[in-house]
Protein backbone atom coordinates (compact mmCIF):
# COMPACT_ATOMS: atom_id res chain seq x y z
CA UNK A 1 0.00 0.00 0.00
CA UNK A 2 2.75 2.46 0.96
CA UNK A 3 6.47 2.27 0.36
CA UNK A 4 8.93 4.91 1.59
CA UNK A 5 12.41 4.70 0.12
CA UNK A 6 15.33 6.67 1.63
CA UNK A 7 13.14 9.64 2.59
CA UNK A 8 15.28 12.58 3.68
CA UNK A 9 13.95 15.98 4.78
CA UNK A 10 16.03 18.91 6.00
CA UNK A 11 14.83 21.75 8.22
CA UNK A 12 17.34 24.62 8.41
CA UNK A 13 20.14 22.38 7.14
CA UNK A 14 19.45 19.75 9.80
CA UNK A 15 17.90 16.39 8.89
CA UNK A 16 14.38 15.97 10.28
CA UNK A 17 14.26 12.61 8.50
CA UNK A 18 17.44 10.78 7.56
CA UNK A 19 17.07 8.14 4.81
CA UNK A 20 13.88 6.59 6.16
CA UNK A 21 12.73 3.42 4.41
CA UNK A 22 9.46 1.81 5.45
CA UNK A 23 6.84 -0.43 3.83
CA UNK A 24 3.26 -0.60 5.13
CA UNK A 25 1.38 -3.87 4.97
CA UNK A 26 -2.11 -3.63 3.49
CA UNK A 27 -4.86 -3.91 6.08
CA UNK A 28 -2.51 -3.55 9.05
CA UNK A 29 -1.92 -0.81 11.63
CA UNK A 30 1.62 0.56 11.78
CA UNK A 31 2.53 2.79 14.71
CA UNK A 32 5.14 5.56 14.58
CA UNK A 33 6.40 6.32 18.08
CA UNK A 34 9.33 8.13 19.62
CA UNK A 35 10.31 11.18 21.67
CA UNK A 36 9.26 14.69 20.68
CA UNK A 37 11.14 15.98 17.66
CA UNK A 38 12.12 12.53 16.38
CA UNK A 39 10.41 13.10 13.01
CA UNK A 40 7.30 10.94 13.28
CA UNK A 41 4.79 13.71 12.42
CA UNK A 42 7.06 15.00 9.66
CA UNK A 43 7.06 11.52 8.16
CA UNK A 44 3.27 11.42 8.23
CA UNK A 45 3.00 14.86 6.62
CA UNK A 46 5.37 13.82 3.85
CA UNK A 47 3.00 10.99 2.91
CA UNK A 48 0.05 13.36 2.49
CA UNK A 49 2.22 15.85 0.61
CA UNK A 50 2.33 18.64 3.19
CA UNK A 51 6.13 18.37 3.33
CA UNK A 52 8.14 17.52 0.23
CA UNK A 53 11.12 15.16 0.67
CA UNK A 54 14.52 16.57 -0.25
CA UNK A 55 15.57 13.08 -1.32
CA UNK A 56 14.03 9.65 -1.70
CA UNK A 57 10.63 8.64 -3.02
CA UNK A 58 7.16 7.75 -1.77
CA UNK A 59 5.20 5.04 -3.58
CA UNK A 60 1.47 4.76 -2.97
CA UNK A 61 -0.42 1.77 -4.38
CA UNK A 62 2.53 1.04 -6.65
CA UNK A 63 2.89 4.56 -8.08
CA UNK A 64 5.48 7.15 -7.09
CA UNK A 65 3.85 10.27 -5.70
CA UNK A 66 4.64 13.60 -7.30
CA UNK A 67 3.05 16.94 -8.22
CA UNK A 68 1.15 15.39 -11.10
CA UNK A 69 -0.75 12.77 -9.09
CA UNK A 70 -0.72 14.04 -5.51
CA UNK A 71 -4.21 15.57 -5.64
CA UNK A 72 -5.71 12.31 -6.88
CA UNK A 73 -3.81 10.29 -4.27
CA UNK A 74 -5.13 12.52 -1.49
CA UNK A 75 -8.67 11.41 -2.33
CA UNK A 76 -7.58 7.90 -1.40
CA UNK A 77 -5.96 8.95 1.88
CA UNK A 78 -7.80 9.91 5.07
CA UNK A 79 -6.00 12.25 7.49
CA UNK A 80 -6.78 13.01 11.15
CA UNK A 81 -4.68 15.38 13.24
CA UNK A 82 -4.49 16.02 16.99
CA UNK A 83 -6.36 19.32 16.96
CA UNK A 84 -9.05 17.95 14.66
CA UNK A 85 -8.85 20.66 12.03
CA UNK A 86 -12.60 21.06 11.67
CA UNK A 87 -13.82 24.16 9.88
CA UNK A 88 -15.39 26.26 12.68
CA UNK A 89 -17.93 27.98 10.42
CA UNK A 90 -19.36 24.69 9.10
CA UNK A 91 -21.68 22.25 10.85
CA UNK A 92 -20.48 18.74 11.59
CA UNK A 93 -22.49 17.50 8.59
CA UNK A 94 -20.79 19.99 6.27
CA UNK A 95 -17.35 19.17 7.66
CA UNK A 96 -17.91 15.49 6.97
CA UNK A 97 -19.45 15.90 3.53
CA UNK A 98 -17.23 18.61 2.04
CA UNK A 99 -14.87 16.21 0.24
CA UNK A 100 -17.73 14.16 -1.17
CA UNK A 101 -19.51 17.28 -2.40
CA UNK A 102 -16.37 18.52 -4.13
CA UNK A 103 -16.01 15.08 -5.74
CA UNK A 104 -19.49 15.29 -7.23
CA UNK A 105 -21.37 12.90 -4.98
CA UNK A 106 -25.15 13.14 -5.06
CA UNK A 107 -26.98 14.15 -1.89
CA UNK A 108 -28.57 10.71 -1.39
CA UNK A 109 -25.18 8.99 -1.59
CA UNK A 110 -23.73 11.47 0.90
CA UNK A 111 -26.61 10.90 3.33
CA UNK A 112 -26.29 7.12 3.08
CA UNK A 113 -22.55 7.24 3.68
CA UNK A 114 -22.88 9.56 6.68
CA UNK A 115 -25.49 7.25 8.18
CA UNK A 116 -23.08 4.32 7.82
CA UNK A 117 -20.29 6.27 9.46
CA UNK A 118 -22.46 7.45 12.36
CA UNK A 119 -23.10 3.82 13.24
CA UNK A 120 -19.44 2.93 12.79
CA UNK A 121 -18.08 5.64 15.13
CA UNK A 122 -21.03 5.41 17.53
CA UNK A 123 -22.08 9.04 17.32
CA UNK A 124 -25.67 10.30 17.80
CA UNK A 125 -27.26 11.77 14.68
CA UNK A 126 -28.29 14.95 16.50
CA UNK A 127 -24.65 16.09 16.64
CA UNK A 128 -24.54 16.59 12.86
CA UNK A 129 -26.29 19.96 12.95
CA UNK A 130 -23.91 21.43 15.53
CA UNK A 131 -20.82 23.54 14.96
CA UNK A 132 -17.41 22.39 16.26
CA UNK A 133 -17.56 24.81 19.22
CA UNK A 134 -20.77 23.06 20.31
CA UNK A 135 -19.16 19.61 20.37
CA UNK A 136 -17.08 17.92 23.06
CA UNK A 137 -13.48 16.95 22.31
CA UNK A 138 -14.46 13.32 21.84
CA UNK A 139 -17.31 14.24 19.51
CA UNK A 140 -15.01 16.47 17.46
CA UNK A 141 -12.52 13.63 16.96
CA UNK A 142 -15.30 11.26 15.91
CA UNK A 143 -16.44 13.84 13.36
CA UNK A 144 -12.83 14.13 12.14
CA UNK A 145 -12.66 10.37 11.75
CA UNK A 146 -15.93 10.36 9.79
CA UNK A 147 -14.56 13.07 7.50
CA UNK A 148 -11.38 11.07 6.95
CA UNK A 149 -13.39 7.93 6.13
CA UNK A 150 -16.05 9.65 3.99
CA UNK A 151 -14.48 8.75 0.63
CA UNK A 152 -13.61 5.22 1.83
CA UNK A 153 -9.84 5.80 1.58
CA UNK A 154 -7.28 3.06 1.03
CA UNK A 155 -4.91 4.55 3.61
CA UNK A 156 -5.67 6.26 6.91
CA UNK A 157 -3.15 8.61 8.56
CA UNK A 158 -3.62 9.65 12.20
CA UNK A 159 -1.31 12.14 13.92
CA UNK A 160 -1.77 11.81 17.70
CA UNK A 161 -5.57 12.02 17.31
CA UNK A 162 -6.30 11.30 20.99
CA UNK A 163 -3.50 13.18 22.75
CA UNK A 164 -5.60 16.20 23.77
CA UNK A 165 -8.47 14.24 25.30
CA UNK A 166 -9.05 13.49 28.97
CA UNK A 167 -8.25 9.89 30.07
CA UNK A 168 -11.82 8.53 30.17
CA UNK A 169 -12.80 9.93 26.77
CA UNK A 170 -9.48 8.78 25.37
CA UNK A 171 -10.01 5.21 26.61
CA UNK A 172 -13.46 5.05 25.03
CA UNK A 173 -12.17 6.38 21.72
CA UNK A 174 -9.23 3.98 21.73
CA UNK A 175 -11.62 1.05 21.94
CA UNK A 176 -13.88 2.45 19.23
CA UNK A 177 -10.97 3.30 16.93
CA UNK A 178 -9.54 -0.20 17.15
CA UNK A 179 -13.00 -1.55 16.32
CA UNK A 180 -13.10 0.72 13.25
CA UNK A 181 -9.65 -0.39 12.07
CA UNK A 182 -10.47 -4.07 12.50
CA UNK A 183 -13.94 -3.94 10.98
CA UNK A 184 -12.82 -2.01 7.89
CA UNK A 185 -9.43 -3.75 7.46
CA UNK A 186 -7.88 -0.37 6.67
CA UNK A 187 -4.19 0.26 6.18
CA UNK A 188 -3.33 2.66 9.01
CA UNK A 189 -0.28 4.76 9.85
CA UNK A 190 -0.74 6.08 13.38
CA UNK A 191 1.52 8.53 15.23
CA UNK A 192 1.58 8.51 19.01
CA UNK A 193 4.01 9.31 21.83
CA UNK A 194 2.32 6.82 24.19
CA UNK A 195 3.77 3.29 24.29
CA UNK A 196 0.62 1.86 25.87
CA UNK A 197 -1.44 3.26 23.01
CA UNK A 198 1.09 1.89 20.52
CA UNK A 199 0.80 -1.59 22.03
CA UNK A 200 -3.00 -1.35 22.03
CA UNK A 201 -3.32 -0.45 18.35
CA UNK A 202 -0.20 -1.66 16.62
CA UNK A 203 0.29 -4.73 14.47
CA UNK A 204 3.74 -3.25 13.97
CA UNK A 205 5.60 -0.57 15.92
CA UNK A 206 8.27 1.68 14.41
CA UNK A 207 10.35 3.40 17.11
CA UNK A 208 12.10 6.54 15.89
CA UNK A 209 14.87 8.74 17.26
CA UNK A 210 16.53 11.83 15.74
CA UNK A 211 15.02 11.33 12.30
CA UNK A 212 15.85 7.64 11.99
CA UNK A 213 14.29 4.26 12.76
CA UNK A 214 15.77 2.52 15.79
CA UNK A 215 13.68 -0.65 15.62
CA UNK A 216 10.62 -1.91 13.76
CA UNK A 217 8.61 -5.01 14.58
CA UNK A 218 5.74 -6.55 16.48
CA UNK A 219 5.12 -5.07 19.94
CA UNK A 220 6.46 -8.14 21.72
CA UNK A 221 9.66 -8.00 19.67
CA UNK A 222 10.49 -4.53 20.95
CA UNK A 223 9.83 -5.63 24.53
CA UNK A 224 11.58 -9.01 24.43
CA UNK A 225 14.26 -8.45 21.80
CA UNK A 226 15.31 -4.77 21.80
CA UNK A 227 17.83 -3.93 19.09
CA UNK A 228 19.33 -1.03 21.04
CA UNK A 229 19.47 0.06 24.72
CA UNK A 230 17.37 3.09 23.73
CA UNK A 231 14.40 0.77 23.00
CA UNK A 232 14.40 -0.58 26.55
CA UNK A 233 14.90 2.89 28.05
CA UNK A 234 12.00 4.30 26.04
CA UNK A 235 9.65 1.50 27.10
CA UNK A 236 10.76 1.64 30.74
CA UNK A 237 10.34 5.41 30.89
CA UNK A 238 6.65 5.12 30.00
CA UNK A 239 5.75 2.63 32.69
CA UNK A 240 4.15 3.72 35.93
CA UNK A 241 6.73 4.56 38.63
CA UNK A 242 5.70 1.51 40.66
CA UNK A 243 6.39 -0.75 37.66
CA UNK A 244 9.86 0.59 36.85
CA UNK A 245 12.95 -1.21 37.95
CA UNK A 246 14.92 0.90 40.42
CA UNK A 247 18.46 0.63 41.63
CA UNK A 248 19.85 1.80 44.96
Amino acid sequence: MLNLVDITIFFQDKPALDRISLTLETGRTTILIGPSGCGKSTLLRSVIGLVAPDAGRIEFAGTELGPGNLAEARRRIGYVIQSGGLFPHLTAWKNISIAAESSGWKSDAISDRIEELLHLVRLPADTLGRYPSQLSGGQQQRICLMRALMLNPDLLLLDEPLAALDPMVRADLQTDLRHVFQSLSKTVLFVTHDMGEAMFFGDRIVLMREGGIVQSGRPEELVNHPSDPFVTRFIQAQRNPSERQTTI
